[in-house]
C-alpha cells in the first residue's frame, strides 16, 4: 500500500509516526497495541452476538411462521427482507462513515439490533395472517439497519487497526462468527422447546444490550478526513465487479439454507427442533475453525488468494450439488452424509470469503485510491451491500425453488451461483496473468536495446 499525502492523513488516538501514518506493529511482531486489542475485542463481541441472534431463527421460526399463516415463499421473503434493507443501508453507511464516525455507528448499530431482537420475540402475540407477516417484515428491516451500521463500521475499524494483516485478523475473528452460528440454533431450539417462542429473543436481545456499554469503553475512536473517492469510482473497476459477484454468489448460497434446511432436516430425518440446531454445527464449526488458517495463508502468501477464490467457488458449487443430493445422482440422502457435506461447505465458503476483503482493498489502492478510513468505509460498505444482496436473493429464490422443486433441486440450482463466480474470477486471473506476461515481454527487448546502445556509446 502506498504512502498517503499529508492533507488526507487521519488523526488517530494511537501513536503517529513522522510520515503521519499510525504506528502499528511490524508484520513479524506478535505484539498488539492496546487499541488493536480493544478493536479485536469489540468486533468479537459484535460477531458473536449478531450471529447468535441471527441464527436462532433457523430451527423453529419457519414452522412457527407457517402456523401464523405464512407460506414457504413468505418465510423466505421474511429472511430475505433483512438482507435487502442491509443492502440498501450499507452503501449509505459506507459512504458517510467519516461524517457519522466509525465508533458511534458501531455502538448505535448494536443498540438498535438488541432492541429489535427483543421486539421480534413479542410477535407471537400479533394476530395471524397479514398483521403478523407485516410486523415480521418491519422488525426485520429495523434489525437490518442496525446490523448494517455495526458491521460496516467494524470492517473499517479492523482494516485501519491492522493494515498489514487484515485477513489474518478477520479470519481469526470469524471464530466468534462461527461460535455464534454454532450456539444460536441449539440454544434457540432448546429455549423454544423449554420456554416457548418469546424467551430465545428476549434473552439474546438483552445480552446484546449488555454488550453495548462494554463496547463503548473498549472501542478506540478513529477520526478521519473525507476524500474525493466514491462508490462509483470503486464499482467501475472490472476486478471489483467480479469480486462483488463472488461475494453475492457465496452469500446467496449461504442464505438459501436459512429458510429451507431446517424444514428439510426435520421432515427428511424426523428430528425435533433441538436436534435440528445441532445439524447446523457441521457448517458453522468447519467455517470458523478453518478461517484463521485461511486468513493467515492469505496474508503471508497473497499470491494464493486467487487460487483460494477460484477453487473455493468450485468446491462450494460441488457441495451444494451433493447437499440434497441432486436427484440426477440417484443417491439416497443420509443424515451422516448431509452433515459431512455441510462440513465441506463450511470449509469451501471460508476459502472464498476470507481473501475477498483484502483483495478488494488491494485493488482499490492499486488503482489510486487514497489510504485511510474514508476508502475503508467505501470498501466495507460495498462488501456488506453485496453480501446482503446475496443474502436477500438466496432465501427469497431458495424459498420459492424449495416450494416448487423441493430442497434437492433447489440446493443444486443455488450452487450454480458459486460455479459461475468461480469460473468468472478464474478466467479474469488467467487473462490478467496473460496481459502482464505480454507487457513484460514487450519491456524486455526495449531494455536490452537500451543496454546495448549504452555499451556502444561507452566503447566509443
Amino acid at each position: 500500500m502506498g504512502s498517503q499525502e499529508a492533507g488526507t492523513q487521519e488523526t488517530l488516538q494511537t501513536p503517529v509516526l513522522e510520515n503521519g501514518r499510525p504506528e502499528v506493529p511490524c508484520e513479524g511482531s506478535s505484539r498488539f497495541t492496546r487499541d488493536q486489542l480493544f478493536a479485536m475485542a469489540a468486533t468479537a463481541c459484535l460477531n458473536f452476538s449478531s450471529m447468535i441472534c441471527y441464527s436462532i431463527l433457523g430451527p423453529f421460526f419457519p414452522r412457527e411462521a407457517e402456523k401464523k399463516g405464512a407460506s414457504d415463499t413468505v418465510v423466505g421473503l421474511i429472511f430475505g427482507c433483512f438482507a435487502l434493507f442491509n443492502f440498501l443501508t450499507s452503501l449509505a453507511f459506507g459512504n458517510y462513515l467519516v461524517q457519522i464516525g466509525a465508533k458511534f455507528m458501531f455502538v448505535a448499530g448494536m443498540f438498535v439490533s438488541g432492541c429489535v431482537t427483543i421486539l421480534f420475540g413479542l410477535l407471537d402475540k400479533a394476530p395471524d395472517g397479514p398483521v403478523f407477516i407485516g410486523l415480521c417484515f418491519l422488525v426485520r428491516a429495523m434489525d437490518a439497519i442496525g446490523f448494517a451500521a455495526a458491521v460496516t463500521a467494524s470492517f473499517s475499524i479492523l482494516a485501519k487497526a491492522f493494515p498489514n494483516n487484515i485477513a489474518t485478523v478477520m479470519g481469526s475473528l470469524e471464530i466468534f462468527t462461527g461460535l455464534g452460528l454454532v450456539l444460536g440454533p441449539p440454544i434457540g431450539g432448546f429455549l423454544y422447546q423449554s420456554f416457548g417462542y418469546e424467551v430465545p429473543f428476549i434473552v439474546l436481545g438483552c445480552i446484546v444490550l449488555i454488550l453495548v456499554p462494554l463496547n463503548m469503553y473498549l472501542l478506540p475512536k478513529y477520526d478521519a478526513v473525507a476524500t474525493k473517492d466514491s462508490f462509483w469510482m470503486l464499482i467501475t473497476l472490472p476486478k471489483v465487479v467480479l469480486l462483488c459477484f463472488t461475494i453475492f454468489s457465496l452469500s446467496a448460497c449461504l442464505g438459501f439454507l436459512d429458510p429451507t434446511m431446517s424444514l428439510f432436516v426435520s421432515e427428511k430425518f424426523k428430528l425435533p427442533a433441538g436436534y435440528v440446531g445441532l445439524v447446523f454445527l457441521g457448517l458453522a464449526l468447519s467455517y470458523s475453525l478453518s478461517s484463521p488458517l485461511l486468513g493467515f495463508l492469505s496474508d503471508k502468501m497473497p499470491h494464493l488468494r486467487k487460487w483460494l477464490l477460484v477453487f473455493g467457488g468450485l468446491l462450494t458449487a460441488l457441495s451444494f450439488f451433493l447437499l440434497g443430493p441432486a436427484p440426477i445422482l440417484h443417491i439416497e440422502s443420509k443424515l451422516w452424509m448431509f452433515v459431512l457435506i455441510l462440513v465441506l461447505t463450511g470449509f469451501s465458503l471460508g476459502m472464498s470469503c476470507i481473501p475477498l476483503f483484502p483483495e478488494m482493498l488491494l485493488c482499490a489502492y492499486e488503482n489510486g485510491f487514497e489510504e485511510g478510513l474514508s476508502v475503508l468505509g467505501l470498501v466495507s460498505g460495498l462488501f456488506s451491500a453485496m453480501w446482503s444482496l446475496g443474502a436477500f436473493v438466496g432465501p427469497t429464490l431458495g424459498g420459492y425453488l424449495n416450494e416448487r422443486l423441493g430442497f434437492e433441486w433447489a440446493a443444486a440450482i443455488q450452487g450454480g451461483w458459486a460455479l459461475l463466480s468461480g469460473l468468472a474470477i478464474g478466467i479474469f486471473y488467467i487473462l490478467e496473468a496473460s496481459r502482464r506476461r505480454r507487457r513484460s515481454n514487450l519491456q524486455t527487448p526495449l531494455s536490452t536495446n537500451e543496454e546495448r546502445a549504452h555499451l556502444l556509446a561507452s566503447e566509443t
